[in-house]
């Protein structure tokens, strides 16, 4: 009874850390993504975490940017096991799979397929996109709960902090703003102004709704990728979703919704 508590609670531990780490792209979990096929925890404490994404040709930097971002999560893991992550159903699967065993970098794994790609400048911009996604969950909450557009843009991280959502997205943003904020001006006071632009500047009362009106774009363009990213994978592991009796980017995909009928005289 004491293992199968052990093995449940090591289990529960790997979920929550593997939950932590996004598609880069996107700004999703990839558990939420679906883009964990497995995970195993054995009797020795070993892990193994087996991992597809939607399509065979799916960029090679963005799996290893996910998969690289496994591996740092296993290893905060609190037994500090053996671990073996592998990518399935990849045309780079093997290069990928021996190089994170490895520990390499993305140049060392893929040689001169790596050509001169600027690696950091992809991190950095899909960064940029993640803080403008998150921001703007937050504002709208905001937003909705009433406050004027002068108090949220005075808001600092004591008054942030206290502020409260129904369950929903700007909850659900909430912490992962904070996160990124301090993540990109770590040296930030706690009297500084909350939300600001990429790059530092205060955002004017009279601008937030041009502000905002930008933020919808990004936020409109990584949902709709991201619908097509679970959309694909269903494809094409034959998995199928009913959301409230409607049909899904899957059925559209699979051509699976009828024409609708011509009216009636």
């Amino acid at each position: 009874m004491a293992t199968a508590s052990v093995s449940g609670s090591r289990e529960k531990e790997l979920w929550r850390r593997l939950g932590e780490v996004n598609d880069p792209e996107l700004d999703e979990p990839i558990t939420e993504m679906g883009f964990v096929e497995h995970v195993a925890v054995a009797d020795d404490g070993g892990v193994q975490v087996d991992f597809r994404l939607p399509t065979y040709w799916c960029s090679p930097n963005f799996a290893f940017l996910m998969l690289d971002g496994v591996r740092k999560a296993l290893d905060q893991l609190s037994w500090s096991p053996a671990y073996r992550v592998k990518l399935h159903d990849h045309m780079f699967a093997e290069e990928v799979n021996r190089g994170i065993q490895a520990g390499k970098a993305f140049g060392e794994i893929f040689g001169e397929l790596a050509g001169a790609l600027d690696l950091a400048g992809l991190k950095e911009t899909f960064a940029i996109k993640a803080f403008k996604r998150r921001q703007e969950a937050v504002l709208r909450g905001l937003r909705q709960h009433g406050l004027t557009d002068r108090d949220i843009l005075a808001m600092d991280l004591p008054a942030y902090d206290v502020a409260r959502f129904e369950p929903g997205e700007a909850a659900k943003q909430k912490p992962r703003y904070r996160a990124a904020l301090l993540e990109r001006f770590p040296d930030r006071q706690a009297d500084d102004p909350v939300f600001v632009t990429w790059e530092g500047q205060s955002i004017p009362v009279g601008a937030l709704g041009a502000h905002l009106a930008e933020l919808r774009g990004v936020r409109v363009n990584m949902e709709f990728n991201g619908a097509l990213c679970r959309g694909l994978k269903q494809t094409r592991y034959k998995e199928l979703d009913v959301v409230d009796g409607e049909p899904t980017l899957v059925d559209f995909i699979m051509n699976r919704v009828p024409a609708r009928a011509a009216p009636t005289a």
